[in-house]
């Protein structure tokens, strides 16, 4: 497969984590970061408040994960919130579809791989980002909910950075809503362990919401987000 060179871009990624670098060099990697913050923060500051929903790639249109995240995303943008998501298929591309298809405003984060993700269909604005960590900041700075699907490692990965950056007041205490209990399970059940062994305190679990329904999801995000910050609908209704 031929290179992009989106791909370069993220391969300096790779070389700088893997140990000292020349200064000269790690001062181009610097500047490289400051650029792709710059025009990430650019092309995002116009999109309003949104919710950001993380989840797997690997759900297609015929999987009940999918056709949840469809209904969540409809449900958020009806609430006037921009929904963002990591901008690729599966999960992703159900949240995008459901909040444009309801008439919401739908952003994705993308980030570069060395098999290209392409962005969904269903965005009305994208950004390439080659670095994780500067996604990550992009897919936080502008939410005041998240969503987790069932996902993989890298949806776990999103749900931590989340948790841990409210945990430690970084952020604000914006809603985390966990959603399908049964593919959850497992997890919840290591954070009541945690608990359990005092590794976090009882108070943490106040941060999580685990649900099943949609309708609930609504009702917390509007108690926890909307409610809470005070905003109102022409506040944070995404402009076009």
């Amino acid at each position: 497969m031929k290179k992009t060179s989106h791909y370069r871009l993220s391969k300096s990624e790779s070389r700088f984590v893997q140990g000292p670098l020349s200064r000269f060099k790690e001062l181009v990697f610097m500047f490289k970061v400051l650029f792709t913050f710059i025009r990430a923060f650019r092309k995002m500051h116009p999109i309003g408040p949104c919710v950001t929903i993380f989840g797997s790639a690997r759900f297609g249109p015929e999987m009940d994960h999918y056709k949840d995240a469809e209904r969540i995303g409809a449900a958020m943008a009806k609430l006037g919130f921009t929904v963002m998501t990591g901008g690729g298929p599966g999960i992703m591309e159900a949240a995008n579809k459901g909040a444009y298809e309801a008439g919401g405003y739908s952003v994705g984060c993308n980030i570069v791989l060395p098999v290209e993700q392409k962005p969904n269909p269903y965005l009305h604005k994208w950004i390439y980002i080659p670095h994780f960590f500067v996604r990550k900041v992009i897919l936080v700075k502008y939410s005041f909910a998240f969503v987790v699907m069932p996902g993989g490692i890298g949806t776990l990965d999103e749900l931590f950075e989340a948790l841990a950056l409210i945990q430690n007041r970084m952020i604000a205490g914006f809603p985390v809503v966990i959603f399908d209990t049964e593919y959850h399970k497992d997890l919840c059940q290591h954070i009541d362990m945690m608990v359990k062994h005092e590794s976090i305190s009882p108070e943490d679990m106040q941060l999580l919401f685990v649900t099943d329904s949609v309708e609930d999801l609504v009702a917390h995000i509007k108690k926890h987000a909307i409610k809470k910050f005070g905003l109102k609908k022409k506040e944070y209704k995404a402009r076009w």
